[in-house]
């Protein structure tokens, strides 16, 4: 009787305890939401000392000019440095430095360099993606152990705004508003040691179920949205075309992708495009899941939520994405000219990834650095199977003010072995700015429609 008890207590014990990992938060806790806390879920006071403002609501549209081809203006652009950090004296800041941008400063100590500008907390939304959050907040939980979401299809956005563990935060980022369906020009590089590069450049298109004609609502309940990449330069890589079915329990449903390769004339189901599948035009310097600094299924790693930290991150990187700026402005050896980058004091999630027991991964643990603000990713530390730290990935982070959306300007990640880095998403020689809002079709994001898409 008493062994009985006891495994009747331990089966409700643990019941209990899965309950609580999936529970969506009550009602009364979401209303801070908006209140006490920024409708995204982060602290909506300043720091102790100021160095950190209140969130007042963001940037609004106008905040600067917008040139004849959608590319928006600097807020900032009368703004200098507060100080600069460099090897000299990157030990009086280490306790706002990641170890991976510690670890940069010792890898180029005569070059790379961290100038750190007044914070400006400049993430906003549209006020119906803010009610999506809240409705996210009450509704949405935890399925497959954190691998899926419950309840989730009728908001889409920002499942978990007030988190209570590494994993939701994580999904905050891979589920965050980026402004609707978008179509881009975009390029990206992977240098030598030297500096010599060649410039990789593709059309980018996502869209979004609920903004797509044609779209089977029983289909669509487990995707989150499609995304076709179609390689343009150079001529020996022009006309390859990849398509992404992002679903969002990828236990239950693994990714769907496919490739056409232009030299065979065939579409064929790339499973590879995934978890530590090599990237895309990268040289090897970059896995599928290191786009948008991590994507993907989350189930071959635990999370772990180390809590809240103050660092330094990328931040109204408007400088680094302007249309003035060539690429070979911005690509030198080593790492990216960062004079043109951007950094400013912010509130973080931190967040730790380790490789569970008997999964594969070439990243052994990540720690993953979240802007409380927006949800985005903004540091990412890499170590492999040795616990060697290994690669470091930044995001240049913007916020789009006349679309009220958070965006890279760019993202790098940098091999600290190798002395190399790929830097991808860059739009400075772009004809257009990103177009948002595209009117897409079902019929657009299917393997048949590939051919049309590589045609040179």
């Amino acid at each position: 009787m008493t062994t009985l008890t006891m495994m009747r207590t331990g089966a409700l014990a643990l019941s209990l305890l899965a309950t609580s990992v999936i529970a969506a938060v009550s009602p009364q806790e979401a209303q801070q939401l908006g209140t006490t806390l920024t409708p995204l879920g982060a602290q909506k006071e300043g720091n102790a000392d100021g160095s950190i403002p209140a969130w007042t609501g963001g940037l609004k549209p106008g905040a600067a000019p917008v040139d004849g081809n959608g590319f928006l203006g600097n807020p900032f652009a009368n703004e200098q440095p507060l100080f600069v950090i460099t090897a000299a004296n990157a030990e009086q800041y280490k306790d706002k430095l990641t170890p991976g941008q510690l670890a940069l400063f010792k890898r180029y100590p005569d070059s790379y360099r961290i100038p750190v500008y007044k914070s400006q907390r400049t993430a906003a939304v549209p006020e119906a993606i803010y009610a999506i959050a809240k409705q996210s907040a009450v509704n949405t939980e935890l399925t497959d152990d954190g691998n899926g979401l419950r309840n989730f299809a009728d908001t889409r956005y920002y499942p978990f705004p007030i988190p209570k563990n590494g994993v939701q935060v994580y999904w905050n980022h891979n589920n965050r508003y980026r402004g609707g369906n978008m179509l881009r020009q975009a390029a990206q590089a992977a240098p030598q040691v030297n500096g010599s590069y060649s410039i990789v450049e593709y059309d980018d298109e996502l869209s979004y179920p609920q903004y797509m004609e044609g779209v089977d609502a029983k289909q669509a309940e487990n995707i989150f949205y499609f995304y076709k990449q179609s390689i343009t330069a150079p001529s020996r890589l022009a006309g390859s075309v990849v398509l992404i079915h992002e679903t969002i329990d990828q236990v239950k449903e693994p990714r769907l992708a496919w490739v056409y390769n232009a030299g065979q004339r065939r579409v064929r189901r790339a499973p590879q495009i995934a978890y530590d599948g090599p990237g895309s035009g990268a040289d090897g310097l970059r896995t599928a899941d290191n786009t948008d600094l991590m994507n993907g299924a989350p189930d071959r790693y635990d999370w772990k939520l180390m809590g809240k930290k103050e660092i330094y991150i990328p931040y109204n990187n408007y400088k680094l994405w302007s249309p003035s700026l060539k690429y070979a402005d911005i690509i030198k050896p080593g790492h990216i000219n960062q004079d043109l980058a951007r950094y400013e004091l912010h509130r973080v999630w931190h967040v730790q990834a380790t490789l569970k027991p008997g999964q594969r991964h070439i990243y052994a643990k990540r720690d993953l650095y979240f802007d409380e603000d927006t949800w985005q990713l903004a540091e990412v530390d890499h170590y492999d199977g040795r616990g060697q730290l290994w690669r470091v990935a930044e995001g240049y982070a913007v916020t789009d003010y006349e679309r009220s959306a958070p965006a890279y300007a760019m993202q790098g990640i940098y091999d600290l072995i190798a002395g190399r880095y790929n830097i991808l998403a860059m739009t400075n020689e772009s004809k257009h700015a990103t177009y948002y809002g595209k009117p897409t079709r079902m019929n657009d994001f299917t393997p048949a429609a590939l051919r049309n898409a590589g045609v040179r």
